[in-house]
């Protein structure tokens, strides 16, 4: 079954058709799990991390492409290390082993099919830790299905309601309609929101305690395009209200000179400010917001496979 899922690639929207067997697709990316760290991440929403860190796995290659890419080292060039199901299967136990709170897979659209195997087979074994699916937002609805009853908590990003603002960065023009229908099927999957407020868990994140299950939307707020970040957090609040959580995220950076102008800017504080109070009029009380200059390459892991060989 996977095989023919990847001799005729369209697991994303991309529809390259390629066979991955035999080459890349537009992902860059073959059939073989391709990853390059596995290891404890603190960066990301703190009722994810908590104190002991989340077990982010971060996968070769990439179905979106953006050209502000952070992380365009594994995402476009390629750096990462071939491993198997089984393979991918033991890591998660081994992050367990180190004191992850979840296991946090990052970017993995176009492995879908054999990160699911993976899944279900670490499972099966007993690993009992929430899986975190954390992508692009650019996914078929149809190709989520394949992960419903193994993730328990979505981590997409939502980039923009604006086909032009898509087609300038990614050249997706339909990002903004595939990642509506992506979305509404994770809410789907992902069912009633819940959290761990053990005293334990308090510890880690006291205002929740640690989330156990539901979806967290993150959008990242680009410098000039103010009026479309405002719009994708009314589409969100309007569509789920409380039922998932909002990030806005003030950390973009300039990781090399663009030949779009506007991408060479960070985004300054009266702009993100403007944004956040847009979500608190709006009604927003599920919001996660950065705060302080919250940009930079601390964000950025070193991508040299820790954690992915035995």
């Amino acid at each position: 079954m996977e095989k023919d899922v990847f001799t005729n690639c369209r697991l994303c929207p991309r529809n390259c058709n390629v066979d991955r067997t035999q080459g890349e697709g537009f992902c860059k990316s073959g059939s073989e799990i391709k990853a390059a760290r596995a290891a404890l991440h603190f960066y990301e929403e703190p009722f994810l991390s908590g104190v002991s860190g989340s077990g982010a796995i971060f996968f070769s290659g990439c179905s979106l492409q953006c050209i502000y890419c952070q992380n365009k080292q594994i995402s476009r060039e390629g750096t990462g290390i071939i491993i198997s199901v089984e393979r991918l299967s033991e890591i998660f136990f081994e992050l367990k082993d180190k004191g992850a709170r979840n296991i946090n897979l990052v970017t993995g659209t176009h492995f879908t099919p054999v990160i699911a195997k993976a899944i279900e087979k670490a499972k099966t074994n007993g690993l009992d830790l929430p899986i975190i699916w954390n992508s692009s937002g650019y996914e078929y609805a149809e190709t989520l299905k394949m992960l419903e009853g193994l993730v328990d908590i979505y981590l997409p990003d939502f980039k923009t309601l604006d086909s032009k603002i898509a087609q300038r960065y990614f050249k997706a023009v339909d990002y903004p309609e595939r990642a509506k229908e992506a979305l509404a099927q994770m809410v789907k999957a992902a069912g009633t929101m819940s959290f761990d407020t053990s005293e334990q868990a308090r510890k880690e994140f006291e205002e929740e305690g640690l989330m156990q299950k539901g979806v967290c939307v993150r959008h990242l707020v680009t410098p000039g395009n103010g009026e479309d970040s405002k719009a994708v957090i009314q589409y969100l609040y309007e569509t789920y209200g409380d039922d998932i959580w909002i990030s806005v995220m003030s950390q973009y950076t300039p990781m090399e000179p663009y030949d779009l102008p506007e991408l060479n800017e960070m985004v300054s504080e009266e702009e993100y400010e403007e944004i956040v109070d847009f979500a608190i009029d709006l009604g927003v009380t599920n919001c996660m917001i950065q705060e302080g200059r919250a940009v930079g390459t601390s964000f950025i892991p070193e991508f040299n496979g820790e954690g992915i060989e035995k």
